[in-house]
């Protein structure tokens, strides 16, 4: 294993699980100092444990890697900025954020309590949001830095019963296009990742579907966290000085590039539209050019390699 990302510093949050873990052991295999970020509470929120994030730290230094624990919440704003000082404190600055801590909540969209919806965008997208405003002073400043967020395909394709994790999960797609743009001048890259991996997670939406569950299953040799880890990586290293704004996405041995919103028909008249008058025309012109209103499974309709 190569040292490309010697003498850099990363915060990974949500380190503490399967593919925040990962992501922590193999930045610091590559040769990142880590600060591992979790609080060790359950999807829904309650609970916590410092143990998760320290069996990071312990497996990391078992392999000769540096991190250290950290228990803030990156859900709010002056926590998040104690995860960015605790950086800048046990190793003097700030290379890499992953922006990994996560929850959800499952419901159908006309049941869904409006608490809990704001419950998951708050620690996706804001903490996404919170931790890497704290960070961006130092990286700016530093004239170089990565940012890499975790988006989802709930939040590019759609899911069923996860309306508030699919928003906030498209929600970090606008949020990292926006940091990319304006964070280029000074060396910093942000890009995002859609994992397809075997995490606790998986098991919260639709667990009364038995080939649903069948299907999340077969992931846990197929679809790896480590896989993720790898990724991330290379996106945070400077192989990868030159990507910026992407969307990029990992399931199983195969590795993706998104396609992002542009246009893909127009038509026009001199005298402006009626709502009559694309009533008759878009229906049948554009039919076939709108997105198939289609899951994960039918958009994945392969086996992950």
């Amino acid at each position: 294993m190569s040292s490309m990302l010697d003498g850099k510093v990363a915060i990974v949050s949500g380190a503490g699980g399967a593919i925040g873990g990962a992501v922590a052991k193999t930045l610091a295999a590559y040769g990142a100092k880590v600060i591992v970020n979790d609080l060790g509470v359950s999807l829904d929120g309650s609970g916590a444990d410092e143990g998760p994030a320290a069996a990071t730290v312990t497996a990391i230094k078992a392999a000769g890697g540096i991190a250290e624990a950290n228990h803030d919440s990156v859900a709010d704003w002056a926590s998040a900025q104690r995860v960015v000082e605790a950086a800048l404190d046990h190793f003097g600055k700030v290379d890499i954020v992953i922006n990994n801590a996560g929850n959800i909540r499952s419901s159908s969209f006309a049941t869904m309590p409006v608490e809990d919806f704001e419950e998951v965008v708050r620690v996706h997208l804001m903490g996404s949001f919170y931790l890497s405003r704290a960070a961006a002073p130092t990286m700016e400043k530093a004239g170089s830095g990565a940012f890499v967020h975790m988006t989802s395909t709930a939040g590019l394709i759609g899911a069923y019963g996860t309306s508030g994790y699919s928003a906030a999960k498209a929600g970090i797609l606008g949020l990292s296009r926006s940091i990319a743009m304006e964070m280029r001048d000074c060396g910093v890259r942000s890009n995002c990742v859609a994992p397809h991996a075997f995490s606790r997670m998986l098991f919260v939406a639709r667990t009364d579907d038995p080939a649903f569950m069948d299907a999340i299953e077969r992931r846990r040799d197929s679809q790896r966290p480590e896989q993720v880890g790898e990724m991330i990586a290379f996106l945070s290293s400077d192989l990868a000085k030159d990507i910026t704004g992407q969307i990029l996405g990992v399931r199983g041995n195969e590795v993706y590039l998104y396609s992002q919103p542009r246009a893909v028909r127009t038509v026009h008249t001199a005298e402006g539209w009626t709502a009559d008058a694309l009533g008759e025309l878009l229906p049948k012109a554009w039919r076939n050019s709108f997105t198939p209103l289609e899951d994960t499974s039918a958009v994945y309709s392969w086996e992950a390699f």
